[in-house]
């Protein structure tokens, strides 16, 4: 028997109408209404959309979990600048502080919207102001165009080529100068648009007016004009701005990567034993929930039926799964092994581990500074400096200067406001970052950002993670030892026997040093696998057990101390037994890295302090840090333990770089001042990170340190050419060579001095190519 929905009614005019369980939009019922059926009820629709959303997750709604599911959940995206964290706003736009674009707090799918649009004013800008070069510049390469065509035409025809990258393309750059100037906040956008509006109006009137001009000013009977230079300023700073938003881009990989890690379904389980797949979003508290082998688990919960070993290396950094039964917690976004759960949803969307730590990164992402904020900072003197300058310039000229003074002082000052516009300092930084990247991947170094570089050179506090980061990230076995009469290769043979049914991680490492030691080779003609214990089965008419000391009923005092001897050595111990008697012992370990020691010994010499911080056990960590000569051991800690342990060094002023290669180091990797993740390790741990160093090698953080040193040193010399050779024409610009030369300066000398600056600035950058690391 059909129910009908409990939320239909009569009206006064005797017409039915419903509630819709999606949007919660009152529906008059009709022959055509769309309508669905689920567990003997009838639910009517306002649209096709709805009725699809109904279908993808019937349960969800027809329970009424919707409505609360949706007022739970904060709407809309929130927008904040990347180097003044403090702005936060509803709708994009730009930082009222630095003009900078804002950008999402937790990175969206799809592409940034600016550097798709600055993307497209870049291929304008370029597009006209290479004729424009030709046009102004073929003379010194043999192809005088201007001569050809006259000197006037040739102004026309580069006021019809600049236009379009002015009035077009310098649009947002306009709009941001505006801000900085309405904010009370000078920044580079000031001087860019001063320097590019300037040009302009200049040229425009030279070209429309030359008569006003007086006789110096021109040649062929036409005045110099500045069109090259403001379409070239122009196209010069939209090729730093898509650099850095494609660099700025990447940084919020490490979060869609660590979303990625969550399923984006979960199969729920209904009361009447029947399951299907709902979308994640719509998974409430209480639910019940199917995890299959190899699934990811789909939020934070606890296993009601089944048993299984869950990998929670995205926790815990270790590789070995956890057994896990009922009423055991597990976490979103673990994988499960081998067993089906059937688990409770505990905590769902925000609430969960993996969303915690998603707003980890995202907050320690945002609470950086990149280096162009240098530029910035000198720019708040510099512009104010500037545009005094300019207009005591106007000033003397209207009151000192030769008739037509006016045309004199409105030349001197904007001659002023062009020659300090440094056209390079759109490049100064990512110029040499882009350098400094090449030497770096040459080098086995990586580089993200300008940041990570600045950092890095006065780093000294290393945090690093133990597994994968100093030792190999892949068990070995390490020690064979019998303790009854039996050979160590027949125990060997034994243990791979066993464990070549297994699916735990440590068998591979078993069946792998017994096919190196050349044990002999047997097949289990049983196998069991106790979840927590080990394994067991019968081979060649005995039966053997592998697994720990809860796996047998008598492990006996010298088996125990040999097992604590090895523990000690920070290894994994397991005893084997033969028909319940315990005859030796197998130890599997992570190995240290061949290159670790020299590393460590390195780093200790450039003055960094190491500090290890591992989920592994305390007795194993301290049995490596003693091999290595670490400073300090933190064991047995979560994701937000490393990020506290980063935070809590950063709050007594030390520089700190954390290296680490899992998704538990993430949030670490993205608070600390420079994050560095080893190339062998997780997509996640690299996207978070500043450096990623190529095969895990921590020798390259050496490397990293020295190519810091000389791309910070190099990014200064940058910025110094982008405002010295600027700074030294203002005063030229002013007029002040008038009295001994008769001449102001010429556009060809405020245009040859501005491209001079961006020469030295990509030549001395080109050093870094050369760099000794």
């Amino acid at each position: 028997m059909t129910h009908h929905d409990p939320h239909m009614h009569e009206t006064a005019e005797g017409t039915s109408t419903a509630t819709d369980p999606v949007c919660g939009m009152n529906v008059t019922v009709g022959p055509d209404t769309r309508h669905a059926e689920f567990q003997g009820r009838t639910f009517h629709f306002c649209s096709d959309k709805c009725r699809q959303r109904f279908d993808s997750d019937p349960y969800f709604y027809a329970s009424g979990h919707a409505q609360d599911h949706e007022a739970a959940t904060p709407e809309g995206t929130q927008w904040t600048c990347p180097m003044h964290p403090q702005i936060v706003r509803e709708a994009p736009g730009s930082c009222p502080i630095c003009g900078m674009a804002l950008e999402p707090v937790i990175p969206t799918e799809g592409e940034n919207p600016e550097l798709a649009d600055f993307t497209r004013r870049l291929w304008v800008s370029v597009a006209c102001s290479v004729p424009l070069l030709i046009l102004t510049m073929g003379g010194m390469i043999g192809l005088p165009f201007r001569d050809w065509i006259g000197h006037g035409p040739a102004n026309w025809v580069e006021f019809v080529l600049a236009s379009p990258v002015v009035l077009w393309a310098a649009l947002p750059f306009f709009r941001r100068g505006w801000e900085s100037i309405v904010n009370r906040s000078p920044n580079m956008w000031t001087l860019i648009s001063l320097g590019v509006g300037s040009a302009y109006l200049y040229s425009i009137l030279a070209t429309l007016l030359p008569g006003l001009f007086p006789e110096h000013y021109r040649t062929n009977g036409a005045v110099g004009t500045y069109f090259e230079a403001s379409a070239v300023i122009v196209a010069l700073v939209f090729v730093g701005q898509v650099l850095e938003l494609r660099a700025r881009e990447r940084t919020g990989d490490a979060i869609r990567a660590l979303l990625d890690l969550a399923p984006k379904t979960a199969r729920r389980v209904l009361e009447d034993g029947s399951e299907y797949d709902a979308p994640l979003e719509n998974i409430v508290e209480g639910d019940r929930l199917r995890v299959r082998p190899g699934d990811a688990v789909p939020v934070d919960g606890e296993v009601i039926e089944g048993r299984s070993s869950i990998d929670e290396s995205m926790i815990t950094g270790e590789a070995v799964p956890v057994g896990k039964g009922p009423g055991d917690s597990v976490t979103g976004g673990t994988l499960n092994a081998n067993g089906s759960l059937v688990i409770a949803a505990r905590r769902v969307g925000a609430d969960t581990v993996l969303s915690q730590i998603v707003a980890m990164v995202a907050s320690a992402r945002r609470s950086r500074a990149p280096i162009q904020g240098l530029a910035d900072r000198a720019s708040a003197i510099f512009v104010p400096t500037v545009v005094g300058v300019a207009l005591l310039a106007f000033i003397g000229w209207l009151v000192w200067g030769p008739q037509p003074s006016l045309i004199s002082a409105i030349a001197a000052a904007v001659s002023v406001l062009i020659i300090a516009c440094p056209c390079a300092l759109g490049l100064a930084t990512p110029i040499s970052i882009t350098t400094a990247a090449g030497r770096g991947a040459q080098a086995g170094v990586l580089i993200r950002d300008a940041e990570a570089l600045e950092r890095m050179a006065v780093v000294d506090v290393l945090v690093v993670d133990k597994t994968g980061t100093l030792t190999e990230g892949k068990p070995k076995l390490t020690d064979v030892r019998a303790l009854a009469d039996v050979s160590e290769s027949e125990l060997l043979s034994f243990a791979a026997a066993l464990e070549t049914g297994s699916e735990h991680p440590l068998a591979e490492a078993i069946i792998d040093g017994a096919r190196e030691r050349g044990a002999p080779r047997r097949s289990a003609e049983t196998f069991e696998a106790v979840t927590g214990k080990g394994v067991k089965g019968r081979i060649q008419g005995q039966d053997v057990a592998l697994g720990n000391a809860t796996m047998l009923n008598d492990v006996g005092a010298e088996a125990e101390s040999a097992a604590e001897s090895l523990r000690a050595e920070g290894k994994t111990a397991m005893f084997i037994a033969l028909d319940g008697k315990v005859a030796g012992i197998v130890a599997v370990a992570d190995p240290v890295k061949e290159t670790t020691a020299e590393a460590i010994s390195a780093l200790h010499a450039l003055g960094l302090r190491i500090i290890m911080a591992t989920g592994d056990s305390q007795r194993t960590a301290e049995a490596v840090a003693a091999t290595l000569n670490i400073d300090d051991v933190r064991a047995g800690v979560l994701p937000e333990d490393k990020k506290a342990l980063v935070e809590e060094l950063k709050a007594r002023k030390s520089v700190v770089a954390m290296a680490g290669d899992g998704v538990n180091d993430a949030p670490a990797l993205a608070a600390a001042d420079i994050g560095i993740a080893m190339g062998t390790g997780a997509d996640v741990a690299m996207e978070s990170a500043g450096l990623t160093l190529l095969g895990g090698d921590l020798n390259g953080v050496v490397r990293a340190r020295r190519l810091a040193e000389a791309t910070l040193r190099n990014i200064k010399q940058n910025l110094f050419f982008a405002f010295a050779y600027n700074s030294a024409g203002i005063p030229i610009a002013a007029g002040v060579l008038y009295p001994l030369t008769g001449t102001l300066l010429s556009p060809m000398i405020a245009a040859a001095a501005m491209s001079l600056s961006s020469v030295s600035v990509i030549a001395n950058a080109l050093r870094l190519r050369r760099a000794k690391l």
